[in-house]
């Protein structure tokens, strides 16, 4: 184990730690993110249920190519989450230091 002195250690706490730079509560963020997958998810369920219903009731043969062609000419919904700013970072924006 290395033995740090504690100006080394807050360094490294500058660099590792991170911080919320989107500017919402930080408890709101895990609900925003579990409602954001469920919407992207809903979306793309919704795309291929709507595209399969035009082979509801018909024969499959020459429909099920063009119904394939359909669902993959539209690019599924995405979203992904983005990391926190790190510490150090965000403290020399507030001074305005370099």
């Amino acid at each position: 184990m290395v033995r740090r002195t504690p100006r080394e250690k807050k360094r490294l706490s500058y660099l590792k730690d991170r911080r919320n730079a989107f500017g919402e509560n930080d408890k709101s963020s895990r609900r925003s993110i579990r409602r954001r997958k469920r919407a992207v998810n809903s979306a793309n369920r919704r795309l291929h249920r709507t595209v399969l219903a035009t082979l509801h009731g018909r024969t499959a043969g020459d429909r099920a190519a063009e119904v394939a062609e359909r669902a993959a000419g539209r690019r599924p919904k995405r979203w992904r989450k983005v990391p926190d700013a790190p510490l150090g970072e965000l403290l020399a924006q507030r001074t305005g230091a370099p």
